[in-house]
């Protein structure tokens, strides 16, 4: 791979990660309600008085005790999922199903700003808070009962990771109008052989329209991530521009084994459609990871490349809330 230009702090090793409770931002926590919930209690109040904090402590530690959490309401199973999947992966997310859409608390604060977890930090990017845009009027959710095919109604840009805090968009993408991306220079990610083939697939079978973002980070990981919508999910299934037989420009991909080691080392939820490849030996300069995933007519592409070699868990952080967006 090309070399790049950019320096910055290595992240740590994977085996350096430490789970980490999820926060969420005022935003974020608004978005999770539903309209017609009815809010929360108010704790009760601490009794001023010496002898009758101690009383009320004792009838009820958690209710007196002014450092205990507010009681939360047990997480549905698509949270409970999610949460087990960031366990392993090392990244924060909050999940929850508001309307026709759903909401994410995104965020990596400061390890020394939360009591009990001043710990080395892992090396995951911090990432907005991001929310699955309203679809049009009667639209369906992706895998929905009447939407089985999983049909993505939502304008595809919105669908796109937004880039972690601190980085800087990548010049070097060739993008048109709204994050357009033309299936030629989209093609210019592989070797001149693969390209031809590539394209008469496209026109053959159903491709509908690219669009891609970019990003380099302060550690010179450079991140594009590209979304392609075909006609159906049959279509997108017949892609072969993302798989073990890929054939990226100055690249040959193997699996990633940092990702079969984390999967195989917890328990973790069913991550229907993703693959991750890494580039073989021998590397050179500049190290090539891959990840695809395939949801319904949507077809995501991300490639991270960086000097020495691509840190594993800001790469798996950064595949698996492409996939949730998508899901």
């Amino acid at each position: 791979m090309t070399e790049q230009n950019t320096t910055g702090a290595v992240p740590a090793p994977t085996q350096d990660a430490v789970p980490q409770s999820s926060v969420v931002t005022d935003t974020a926590l608004e978005a999770t309600v539903p309209a017609q919930g009815a809010a929360p209690a108010a704790p009760a109040l601490v009794p001023a008085d010496g002898t009758a904090r101690a009383e009320a402590f004792a009838a009820d530690p958690l209710a007196a005790n002014p450092f205990a959490a507010p009681d939360v309401p047990a997480a549905p199973r698509d949270r409970r999922r999610l949460f087990a999947a960031l366990r392993w992966t090392a990244a924060v997310l909050v999940f929850g199903a508001v309307g026709t859409g759903v909401a994410y608390g995104v965020t990596q604060p400061e390890r020394t700003d939360i009591p009990g977890l001043s710990t080395k930090a892992d090396g995951r990017w911090t990432y907005p808070a991001l929310a699955r845009p309203t679809l049009p009027a009667g639209a369906a959710l992706p895998f929905a009962k009447d939407n089985e095919d999983g049909i993505h109604y939502a304008g595809l840009t919105q669908l796109l990771l937004p880039p972690p805090s601190g980085s800087t968009p990548d010049s070097t993408m060739k993008l048109e109008k709204d994050e357009a991306v033309t299936a030629d220079n989209f093609l210019t990610e592989y070797e001149d052989a693969a390209r031809e083939g590539l394209k008469t697939d496209f026109a053959d079978e159903g491709l509908r329209q690219i669009v891609g973002r970019g990003w380099t980070t302060p550690d010179g990981t450079r991140t594009r991530v590209y979304l392609l919508r075909f006609h159906s999910s049959g279509f997108a299934g017949t892609f072969k521009g993302c798989n073990l037989n890929m054939q990226l420009k100055g690249t040959r991909t193997i699996v990633d084994v940092d990702w079969t080691k984390a999967k195989g080392g917890q328990s973790t939820p069913s991550l229907t459609g993703v693959s991750l490849y890494a580039e073989s030996d021998p590397v050179g300069d500049e190290q090539a990871k891959i990840g695809c995933i395939r949801s319904g007519d949507l077809v995501a592409v991300i490639l991270q490349t960086r000097k020495g070699e691509v840190a594993a868990v800001p790469f798996h952080q950064t595949v698996i809330l492409q996939h949730q967006l998508l899901g």
